[in-house]
């Protein structure tokens, strides 16, 4: 059963995932899921999200059964909807984060499922980078293609080696993300065994 959300022309497909992401660790109401999105690091970095926008995605998600929300009320504060995700839910969620992702999506799409992956542990990581790399070297031959095709075309030509010069620069990172997720692992080995 494929549980993926209607994919929009905006960075709001990457916000609804990670809202799932983010439930799938604990239920949170909807201030404290706007509190982890505004943060200067992590998902901060990625991305901003008014809070309105968030009540707004909350409740699509709720429609689609991602979510469930429970009302609480505790003394004389004001009520809260606290949100808890769902087994579809966490379906969606597990098949966003399992799979690579497509140039135009890159920057934001995938920067949120590496902020996932890694807290996901090592396996989780390593796995999602090393999709990410096979795509993003079938995209460089594709793009070599072309060029070729292109030669002495004027700017035709230019523009896929632009292009390429942009996918060869994705292909260095994911491999510096690889290496550094590599040396994260093997600090936190060498300190386990110190102990």
């Amino acid at each position: 059963m494929r549980c993926t959300l209607n994919k929009p022309a905006s960075a709001a497909l990457s916000v609804e995932y990670s809202l799932l992401g983010l439930l799938s660790e604990r239920p949170m109401h909807g201030y404290e899921l706007h509190q982890e999105l505004s943060r200067k690091t992590g998902l901060g970095l990625v991305w901003t999200v008014k809070q309105a926008q968030l009540y707004a995605i909350m409740a699509k998600l709720e429609g689609r059964g991602f979510v469930v929300a429970e009302t609480l009320v505790l003394g004389n504060r004001p009520a809260r909807r606290v949100f808890h995700l769902t087994e579809e839910g966490l379906a969606a969620y597990g098949e966003w984060l399992d799979a690579p992702v497509g140039r135009r999506d890159f920057r934001l799409d995938f920067l949120a499922k590496l902020y996932f992956a890694q807290k996901g542990g090592p396996r989780v990581a390593a796995a999602l980078l090393a999709k990410q790399r096979a795509l993003c070297a079938e995209w460089i031959a594709g793009m070599e293609d072309r060029a070729r095709a292109s030669e002495d075309r004027g700017l035709d030509v230019l523009v896929y080696r632009y292009r390429l010069g942009q996918l060869k620069a994705m292909l260095v990172w994911l491999d510096e993300c690889k290496e550094h997720f590599a040396a994260e692992t093997s600090e936190t080995t060498i300190r386990g065994e110190q102990q």
